[in-house]
Formats: C-alpha cells, structure tokens, sequence
C-alpha cells in the first residue's frame, strides 16, 4: 500500500478511539496529521547520576529496579507504589559512586497500579526522566516518565557499559551536534516480547535507545480530553515509519546518516503496520528516499537552494522527530517559507485570472454625451424639458454628464479628499473591460457607503445591474432606506416627450455588446432599488426576484438571499460585498454565474474591520487596495471603561450612569455572546475553540491553526447560539484546553437586569439573530424611537446598526472578544455627536493575557494599531475570518505582521517565477499546492 498526504488515518490506525479523537481536532489524512504542528518542543533533557541530581531540575538516567512494593493508603482511597531504583552501572559511566532514589506513583485504579508493577519488576532495566524532590531524606521521582529496556544477552550490566562507551562527557546533556549514541542501530524492529513469554512488552531494545528518547528534544501538541499529547506525537511518529523514515533529520541537513537516533517502529495494536514491513531489513538511505517519494518537494529546487531552506520532508521529521531545538527552529522556518511562497503564488495567479476574464465596461460619460447629442438642441435646454425647473440641476441631464456625478452634486456634504480619489479609482477600474477587485477599507463612519453607491450609479448608468451584499438582515434594511432616500431625485433620464428617443440613442451610443441591455422602454425614469432578503415574505420575494431577473438598470440590496439559485441578475455588472469576511469564498463565486453571457461581475468588497497594511496585502494580494482614513467631523472620542465583573460597587456605578443617560433621551446597548443560557456551548462549532485557528485557530500559537482545537463547520444553531467570532482558547503546559466559565446569555441578563433598583420603570428589548425578519425590524424602531432605550442583545448589531441616540454599550464576556470586533462594536455608540462611553465587563485573572488583551482596546481608538494588536494575539486567519467560517486554513505557520518581511521576499520569487513559467508547467507539485490553496482556504477571501 503505497501511502500518501491524502490517505485517511482510518485505513492505517487501527486504534479507532484515536482515529475519532484525531478527527475532533482536525485530523483526517496524514496530510492533517503531518502539518499539526507542536506549539512548543521540551529542552534536551541532561543525563545525571542520582548523585548528580538537583531538587527542581530536569534529568534523565539509566539503572535497574531493586525491588518495588504497593502500599494502600487507609487514610484516603487508592494506593501508593514505590520502586527502589540503582544506578551504578549508569554512574560508574559518569565517574561518580551510585546510588539509589525512590520511584513513587499514586492512583485510585488497582488496574494501573496493577500494571506498573508489572513493568517494573525487581531486576528490569529502566531509563528514568524526571524532576527529583526530596522525602523523608531520600530522593524521590514523583510519577516520573519510565522506559523499560529489554534484557539483552550478556544481561544489563553489559548495555550500561555500552552507553559509557558512547556516553558524552561533562554533564551529559544531548545535544543534536553531537550524538553520544552512535552506536544505536539505524533501525528498530517492534518491542520485544518479554523472555518468560508474557504479554509484557519492552519500551526499547538498548538502555542507548531508550536514553535518546527520554533525552532528546520532545514536541508538544494542543491536546485536548480524549486525546493527549504523548499519543499524538505517537501517532505521528508511526506514520512517518510507515512512509519509510528510519532516523531523524540530522545536523548537517540529511535525512538520515550515521548517528541518527533511530524512529521506533509502531506496534500493530496501534498502526496497521503491512505485511513484510515489521521485518523488511529497510536501510536509513532507502527509508529516507522513500520518506522523499512519499512527500515531495513543494518549493521549487532554485528557491530551496537560494534560500538554504530544508527538503519538505526533511522539514516534517525535524518537527515532529526533532534532534535539537535549533533544527526545530530551522524546519519551521521552511514550511514557514513554503505557506509564504504557496499564498503569494496563488494570489498572482488569481490576479492573472482575473485579467484575463471579460467584464461589463461602465463608461462614465460616452454613452451619455452621444445621448445629449442625439437629443438635439431641445433636450439640451432645461426650459424644453417638462418639469426640469421642479426638479432641479441634479437631475437635469445637460448640467452634469453623468448619473454618478449627478448624485455626488445632489449630496448635502462635500465627499473628502479621501473619498474624491477612492471614486475616482474606483471609476477607471470600472471602464475596463476586464473585472475590478478592490477592497476598500475604512474606519466605522468614514463614507464607505457613499463611495460604493457612487460606483454602483456608474454601473446603472452604463445601463447595467448593481448588487449590494450585505451580512445581516438589519444592515441590509438600513441600507435600503438610506439607498432609496438619496438616490430618490435622481433620475436614468429626462421623463417627458422626448424621453424614449433619448434612451434609444442612449442604447446606439452604448454599441451591439450593450444593446440587449438598455431598452427603450425599459430604461425607467426613476432607479429602481430592490429589497431581497431571506425573511421575506412569498409575494415580496417574488416581486423582488422577478424585478432582478428582468436584467432593468438598478440596484439590488440583498442578505446572503442573493447566494440562491433562484437569484437571477442577468445583466449584472458590479457587485458590492460589505463586511466581506463574513461571506465564504463559494458564496461570492456563486455571484460570478448570475450573468447570462459569460462575463466577470466587477468586485468591490468593503470592510470596516481594520486590517494593517502589512496584512491586506498578505491576505488579499490579489486586489488593489483603497483606504479611507478620514472620518467624519463632529463625532467625539469613545470613554472605554473596563469592570471585573466581581468589582459589585464598579457595576452597580456602571447602571447607575446607564440609567441618567437614558433618563436625558439616550439608549443603551448590552451585548452578550450567547442567545439562551441553557443552550449548549458547542465550543468547536462557531470558531470558539480555534485557533484555529488557529484556528479557527487561528492559528500555530502564531497562526490560525494553533487554536484549532476542533474541526468541521460549525451548525447553524451553534453559529447563532453563540455571537463571539472567535474567543482565545487558553492551553496548559501540555496543550490541553483549559475549562472556562459559561458565557453570558441574553435571557440571562435581560432578566437580571431588569430586576435591579437602577432600571425600575424601564423598558427592555432583546435582539438575537434567531428573531424573526419582522421581529428584528420592529425591535430596532422601538428602540430608535425610545420605546425599548435598552437593547440587550448578541453580536447581531456589531455592523451597520446605525442609531444616533445610543451612546452606551456594554459588552459582556468582554476578555472572550477579539480585539477587532470590541473595535467594532464599540463603534456603534457616539454616531449622533453625544458624549459616550464604552464598559467592557470581564472576568480575566489579573496580569493574565486576555487582561492585556483588553488593555490595548482602553487605551487606544486607532483601528489599525488594535487590529496590529489583535493578529499579534491571536493570528491573521482568525482575525481576517477563515475561523469564523469554519473553513480549513491552509496557512498555520506564517505570521503576516511578524513575516511582513518573508512575505514580499516570497512574492518577489514568485512574480519571477510565474514570469518565466505562467502555468508552473515546471512546478507541478507547487502548482498542485496552488491549486489546493484556492480551492480550499477559507481566507483565500477573493473570487478568481
């Protein structure tokens, strides 16, 4: 059975168990498997005597069992068993007297204490790690790590000499320069049975075998209840037996040689070792050519050299089989290298893609100046045009030549100098005939809005459709309404007797490309604005889908509705995605096929969330990028406040201002991360256990995948049940999860708060994304009218809610939250020009990190320094939204701001490389890689 990166665990672990305790955190093939890297990996363990030993201090030694004895301890249940241990062959080797030390375990389970006094029987040899400590004036070695060792022929005493020989002097540390076990056999055979034919298995062969295990550097892997690190990294290391390694990765760069530390076979009760294989007489230099065939390079040969970077699968055994920290280091920094080059390359080959794909040109002007001329001199004057003195010079067609202008004159405010040149931008991509991709990035308030509407007048001008996507039925009503207002004197053209002549000459000036779009008497006089989203009801929903599939000129505001097979948009020719890492890759190419001749949307996608500079172009290097960096003027600082929630006095202050804000006209927002307390907290489910990250979660301590405790895609009652996009999973030295207070709920508080003395005669509301369409709406009136002045709800109003009143907002499970979403959803108070203020309620240890994590968010406003912040915390994937979405990252390892620097040296390789070979017809591993990328990374955030 040939195996490789995609074959599944199933088929090679028989221990079933783990294989569903792998598939909780992710790992399904041995692809998965190979890239769950460790986040941290031990020291080298030094060898001492026990002479030698130092309370507190890490070591390892050999030496044989001299009796053993189990003790049940009366005053509590369980039993204690103690094992007396000598070491005086292994400290003849250090040139110091021997001695002895006691080996102490405690457990209520007789069948554990039962089986470790069946491994060590007095006059088995054992190699010993662990931390000493003192008792009673003896040494002692509490719950120490054992490895047995196999008696060899000429008896223990003969395998003690044999380390002496090879032993290295001084304090005995193993170092991987240099290998103190060179005579350690190249490859091991399974375990030895034991000589009197029990089912009693040997741990290692020599007393030299098993001192390099306990001695050399050990990886360590997020971990979780079912499954502990120890098992994982013995999974792992059976795989890489299984496709032929033998040694580790040696110091000088070879996969095996000489002097390597030998891979221990694995046993057939947990790998399904094949036929032939147990005894198959494999030599290092074959293992490790076929270890190579198995995982092949990705990184073309020219950059591996240029950069003096590791074989692939030279890199793989050096993490998960380390022979010292430094080659650790030094693996990780190729794949490192490899996620950096795979990323860039994908994202230049999309921008070729997309250069190459034919979109609707929008010119601004031409069709409309051919229009003017074929009017004739009447339609030229505004006095020959019924009605044109009612309706002003915004609407009047010979005074601006254009719709977009035409609505920028009509605005009450001069857009900023910001905004002038972003739409200008904007403008120029559009009359290409090939697709736009821009992402325009600005803080909460900058005009974002305004700026996609005046792309979207440019395309309906053209005589084409535009689409505006947004994430929520709230912000997709708000959006409508404030769409119809402003565009509600704006008109395609003149209305009135000369009207239909006008829009035929329109349609000759647009060309035979153009003419089955704009007809003449389907070009209205007023912009058509369409509302579709989910919660509709039939006939509106109809009504709307009908309007967007009669291919008219005009705007569509849709939710993820417009993602439906039965949306129909024939003539589109802009799309418009706001909050764009909310929406999944599949969702925004689906928009691609709702043209009937073939052609690319223009993509404008749009994000409040503030992504450093280094990052927008890591994460989407495939678009041309906008910024708006000015707000709005009379829009005051927001006070940020952070409680203990423990602090009573602090809270009860905290209502108490609450209520004489509301008393003076003002409304208040409380924000919590579940819906219903009693739902269950399916911490895997919606991001939270990333990490992914990683993580998701994610994330790699340092990337997406580190908190990525638990993979699939999240339900939909998970996704709803719980509003954090994803909370920071807090690991134990040995990368378990570590427990965690429940999440407050919106039921829970609602209720709780209404029966404090401070908001008597008050009333509340409560809004999650579970309400009803028609719920939400009148929710948010009431609340905007001041019926409901305090809205308890979930995330649901952390984008778009625009209610000028609010100038309070409480967030509870604050220490739980991203940096970037309390940025957000602190934004949803002081829009109206009032004082307001921000309490982030938490309940963190003092100096813990999630304590320093808010601290960043009290003392600054600037959305990029907190979003530097946040990918510096918890990873770019989490926070750019590949963990929300609960897809899989393939970038674990790469550090967009730390690796800013990696990154444009890999994307200046790769421009080189695809100069020289466009297809990678050269690369086909790299191009496999590449396509993998596009094909399955949910931070991948652009349609190709």
């Amino acid at each position: 059975m040939s195996i490789t990166m995609d074959t599944t665990l199933a088929s090679l672990v028989t221990n079933k168990r783990r294989v569903s305790a792998l598939k909780s955190l992710g790992i399904v093939t041995v692809g998965d498997a190979l890239t769950y890297y460790p986040f941290r990996v031990t020291e080298p363990v030094p060898l001492r005597a026990i002479r030698e030993a130092a309370p507190g201090q890490q070591m390892a030694f050999a030496a044989v069992i001299r009796d053993m004895r189990v003790v049940p301890m009366n005053a509590r249940r369980g039993y204690r068993l103690e094992a007396t241990v000598d070491d005086a062959d292994f400290a003849r080797s250090r040139r110091v007297p021997g001695s002895t030390a006691r080996l102490t375990f405690f457990s209520y389970r007789k069948s554990y204490v039962d089986w470790v006094s069946m491994r060590l029987r007095a006059g088995t040899s054992v190699v010993v790690s662990g931390m000493p400590s003192e008792y009673m004036g003896q040494l002692q070695f509490t719950h120490p790590e054992i490895l047995t060792v196999a008696p060899g022929s000429a008896g223990a005493g003969a395998g003690l000499e044999g380390y002496a020989r090879g032993a290295a002097s001084g304090n005995g540390a193993f170092a991987g320069s240099t290998d103190p076990y060179a005579s350690v056999q190249s490859a091991y055979p399974p375990a030895a049975a034991a000589s009197s034919g029990a089912a009693l298995k040997y741990d290692a062969d020599t007393v030299q075998e098993a001192l390099t295990r306990v001695c050399r550097p050990r990886p360590v892997y997020h971990a979780s209840s079912r499954i502990s690190s120890e098992h994982i990294h013995e999974t792992i290391l059976g795989l890489l037996w299984m496709m032929g390694a033998r040694t580790s990765s040696t110091p000088d760069g070879q996969l095996a040689g000489a002097g390597s530390a030998g891979i221990v076979a694995p046993t057939t009760d947990t790998i399904a070792v094949q036929n032939g294989e147990e005894n198959s007489g494999t030599t290092a230099e074959s293992g490790a050519e076929a270890l190579s065939q198995s995982i092949p390079d990705v990184l073309p040969e020219s950059v591996r050299k240029a950069k003096n970077l590791m074989h692939r699968a030279e890199a793989f055994l050096a993490i998960h089989d380390p022979a010292s920290t430094t080659r650790f280091k030094e693996a990780i920094e190729t794949l490192r290298y490899e996620e950096a080059f795979v990323s860039q390359t994908s994202l230049l080959k999309a921008r070729q893609h997309a250069h190459k794909s034919s979109a609707h040109p929008c010119p601004l002007n031409e069709a409309l100046e051919t229009a003017r001329a074929s009017v004739g001199e009447a339609a030229a004057e505004p006095s020959a045009q019924p009605g044109a003195s009612e309706r002003g010079a915004a609407t009047n067609l010979p005074d601006l030549p254009n719709l977009r202008d035409r609505f920028i004159a009509s605005l009450p405010f001069t857009l900023t100098a910001g905004q002038s040149q972003v739409v200008d931008d904007i403008a120029a991509d559009l009359e290409r005939d090939w697709p736009m991709q821009r992402l325009l990035q600005g803080e909460v308030g900058s005009g974002k809005t305004v700026v996609a509407l005046a792309a979207m007048l440019q395309a309906v001008g053209a005589g084409y459709q535009a689409v505006l996507v947004a994430p929520t039925q709230v912000l997709a009503e708000q959006h409508y309404e404030t769409i119809s207002k402003m565009v509600s004197g704006l008109a395609l053209a003149q209305p009135g007797a000369k009207e239909t002549d006008a829009a035929a000459d329109v349609e000759g000036a647009m060309g035979a490309s153009s003419a089955s779009t704009v007809s003449s008497s389907k070009v209205p006089a007023e912009i058509p604005v369409t509302l579709l989203t989910g919660g509709m009801k039939l006939a509106a929903r109809r009504k709307a889908l009908a309007a967007a599939a009669s291919g008219e000129p005009g705007i569509i505001v849709a939710t993820h509705a417009a993602f439906s097979k039965t949306f129909q948009a024939p003539h589109l020719a802009l799309v418009v995605i706001d909050e764009q890492h909310r929406f999944g890759v599949e969702q925004r190419e689906s928009l691609n096929a709702k043209t009937d001749d073939g052609t690319t949307p223009h993509l404008l996608v749009m994000t409040a969330t503030p992504i450093p500079r280094t990052a927008a172009m890591t994460w989407f290097g495939d678009l041309d990028i906008s910024w708006l960096t000015e707000l709005p003027g009379g829009r005051k600082p927001i006070r940020t406040v952070v409680v203990n929630e423990a602090d009573a006095a602090t809270m009860g202050r905290m209502f108490a201002h609450i209520r004489a804000r509301v008393d003076a006209g003002e409304r208040a927002y409380i924000v919590c991360p579940r819906i219903d307390a009693d739902d269950e907290e399916n911490e895997g489910g919606s991001g939270v256990s990333s990490a992914a990250g990683s993580a998701r979660g994610r994330a790699a301590a340092s990337g997406s995948s580190a908190r990525t405790a638990a993979g699939g895609r999240a339900t939909r009652a998970a996704a709803d049940a719980i509003g954090i996009d994803d909370p920071y999973e807090t690991f134990d030295e040995n990368g378990e999860t570590v427990a965690r207070p429940p999440l407050h709920a919106v039921a829970e508080i609602a209720d709780r708060l209404q029966r404090l003395p401070q908001f008597q005669g008050i009333r509340f509301a409560t809004l999650t994304g579970r309400d009803k369409d028609d719920v939400k709406t009148q929710v948010m009136a009431d609340f905007a009218g001041g019926e409901t002045p305090i809205l308890v709800s979930t995330t649901v109003i952390e984008v778009g809610v625009d209610v000028k009143q609010a100038s309070c907002i409480v967030i509870f499970d604050a220490d739980r939250y991203g940096l970037s979403q309390l940025h957000q959803l602190r934004g949803r108070v002081g829009r109206g020009g009032t004082n307001s203020w921000a309490f982030l309620i938490s309940r963190a240890e003092p100096g813990s990190p999630a304590e320093q994590r808010l601290e960043v968010i009290h003392h600054s406003l600037d959305g990029a320094e907190i979003a530097q912040a946040d990918l510096e915390f918890r990873g770019a994937g989490d926070v750019l939204g590949d963990a929300q979405s609960g897809g899989k990252s393939s970038l674990k390892l790469l550090r967009v701001v730390k690796d800013a620097d990696m990154i444009a040296d890999a994307r200046t390789r790769a421009e080189q490389l695809l100069a020289a070979d466009p297809e990678l017809a050269g690369e086909v591993q790299l191009a496999g890689a590449v396509l993998d990328f596009t094909r399955g990374n949910e931070t991948f955030l652009t349609s190709s």
